[in-house]
């Protein structure tokens, strides 16, 4: 370990985990490799110090940090900030995403920070620049934060391609991923790498125990059958919550969210200020304003959705609700994970099942979880469109040939089996515009120069990819503000146009009245009455993983000699009527109706 290290954690009564002094030992040897720790355990630190230590040239770019998350970019910021000032005074860390000003992102090219926090996406844009070569000429390492959120996405092989061309640019960068919760870590640390490259395995705690606490009423016998939203539960959670223990409600959708912050608000009134509401679709300053007040102990209880899951560290948080099943083994890991969110510590937490059979989920959670089965994301292979993207960011570029290209592409993991007559079919598509667009120009997107470079056809075409590069697929949403200034966030688009000025509704912890829309979307004020109604957001609907399921098919099997929570009564329901399927068997069930014939079909398993 550097002595300027060790110094400074001494300095601030740190000890350095063996995790964190096996990373920075494989960085001095010149190794790239993975990282999979608890959150909140260091990684971050682990990942960079050995970086920072070794020494920074001034205005250029030595360490990209990359995050899925823009919200995370914050935290990650301070974080390296601090450890800068400690072990290389006078560098500085920049962030570089969607919220960064047009000006700043421009200074940055000229003024490099040492350091830049980014998001897959906006590196892309980074890679589109004349000078990116130049720009990139003395990076020495690349962090891939939260890859498990990454790995087996369409936006993981749009980010493996990215890496694979900073390795082009680079030879010998070094590459670390930072990894929680996830089955096939084998997977992510070829994919982070890519091929060719073996890198170092390097695992934490892992195995964080993990105790889990079931909230029901009294007696466990009157919990509904069916719903999604757990406030029957409200009288009993309320009993468990105080502001002097620092509390995390999480739930699995806004709607959710805001609901239950809304139903707090009303039964607790004199908590004001101390509770709050945190999801993604809030606007950036609320969010940062709740991480703060969290950090600083002014916000005492929180109801969030997945917004707080990943990232920002809350060494404060005493006490972490889920409500509702999380459906995912890791998903319920992560989220424990927030609660006494120290290296060495266990993890508690306290779960509220919205419906009768969520209890039997979360004893197949507890029971997995036992077993130390998590889920794993299997690798994509060779999606065409991700890789047609990425061949107009290069042509954005200095261009490239073909021949270059395809060697480059193969090193990234998910195209590694990719036939040279499958690129040269994308290479056409992007050239001609394919055998059914070939007639209209403006699916001609890249052409070959003199030189036999492919550049893009015309500046038009680059602006428009700058403008949608990457794979996130969002329901179109609008903004919401206030008349006399003020963002309070985005709703969609569905919602919004069925609302007629004068309409209530509830968001972001308020009662809103619309007042009228505009190009930008919605304007409104604070209502004086009750709201109508309260926005509800796609992508709400969330399937059982197969890592939960193998767990659950066989404890409902097991549940005919007994079954806990009231559960039995349901059970001997559902077998009076229909049947209860055994581990091996898919339920079908028939019915007739006036509108016609029926068919349904529960295979259990989601995705």
């Amino acid at each position: 370990m550097s002595g300027a290290i060790e110094k400074w954690f001494a300095g601030r009564g740190w000890k350095p985990m063996p995790f964190q002094q096996a990373a920075w030992d494989a960085y001095y040897e010149g190794e790239s490799g993975l990282l999979a720790v608890p959150t909140g355990s260091g990684k971050t630190y682990a990942a960079t110090l050995a970086a920072i230590a070794e020494g920074l040239p001034k205005n250029k770019l030595s360490i990209l940090y990359l995050t899925p998350l823009r919200a995370l970019s914050r935290d990650i910021t301070i974080s390296l900030q601090e450890a800068l000032d400690a072990l290389a005074p006078g560098h500085k860390v920049e962030t570089r995403t969607g919220d960064t000003s047009s000006h700043k992102k421009t200074k940055q090219l000229t003024k490099v920070p040492s350091v830049m926090v980014t998001t897959p996406e906006s590196l892309a844009v980074l890679l589109t620049q004349k000078n990116s070569a130049e720009f990139f000429a003395d990076l020495k390492l690349v962090v891939a934060d939260e890859w498990h959120e990454l790995l087996g996405t369409k936006r993981g092989v749009f980010t493996e391609l990215l890496l694979a061309k900073l390795r082009a640019l680079r030879p010998g960068l070094r590459t670390w991923a930072l990894s929680a919760t996830i089955g096939n870590l084998d997977d992510a640390l070829r994919s982070a790498l890519g091929e060719g490259e073996p890198g170092r395995m390097i695992r934490g705690d892992s195995k964080r125990p993990v105790d889990i606490e079931v909230i029901v009423p009294k007696g466990g016998e009157w919990i509904p059958w069916g719903g999604h939203l757990g406030l029957y539960c409200l009288e009993e959670v309320l009993a468990y919550l105080d502001p002097e223990k620092a509390t995390i409600l999480f739930t699995n959708t806004r709607n959710q969210a805001e609901r239950w912050y809304q139903a707090l608000s009303i039964v607790k009134e004199e908590w004001g200020s101390q509770l709050a509401l945190h999801h993604g679709s809030l606007h950036a300053k609320e969010r940062e304003r709740v991480e703060l007040g969290i950090k600083d102990g002014s916000i005492r209880i929180v109801v969030a959705t997945s917004s707080l899951d990943l990232g920002v560290d809350f060494p404060a948080v005493d006490r972490v609700f889920q409500i509702g099943s999380p459906k995912n083994v890791a998903r319920m890991v992560q989220r424990a994970g927030r609660t006494r969110h120290r290296p060495g510590e266990r993890s508690q937490l306290y779960f509220v099942p919205s419906q009768l059979l969520e209890c039997a989920e979360i004893e197949a959670v507890r029971a997995a979880i036992e077993g130390g089965q998590v889920e794993s994301k299997p690798l994509l292979d060779r999606p065409f469109d991700v890789l047609a993207q990425h061949l107009i960011t290069l042509a954005c570029e200095i261009g490239f040939t073909p021949a270059e290209a395809f060697r480059e592409v193969r090193t990234a993991s998910s195209y590694r089996n990719l036939e040279l007559k499958e690129f040269d079919w994308v290479l056409t598509f992007l050239e001609k515009g394919g055998g059914a667009l070939g007639a209209y120009p403006e699916y001609r997107k890249i052409a070959r120069g003199e030189d036999g470079r492919f550049r893009v056809a015309a500046p038009r075409i680059t602006r428009l990819h700058k403008m949608n590069l990457g794979t996130i697929h969002e329901n179109a949403d609008m903004e919401v503000r206030f008349t006399r200034g003020g963002k309070i966030g985005r709703i969609e688009e569905n919602y919004l146009s069925r609302l007629e000025p004068g309409d209530r509704f509830y968001f972001a912890g308020r009662s809103l009245e619309l007042v009228r829309m505009d190009e930008k979307g919605a304007l409104v004020k604070l209502a004086k009455s009750a709201p109508d109604s309260m926005p509800a957001w796609g992508g709400g609907r969330m399937p059982l993983s197969e890592t939960l399921c193998a767990e659950l098919r066989p404890l409902l099997a097991s549940y005919s000699r007994g079954a806990p929570y009231g559960l039995s009564r349901l059970l001997d329901q559902q077998q009076e009527r229909s049947a209860v399927p055994k581990d091996t068997e898919v339920l079908c069930e028939w019915l007739k109706s006036k509108d016609g014939s029926h068919l349904f079909v529960y295979p259990f398993e989601g995705r």
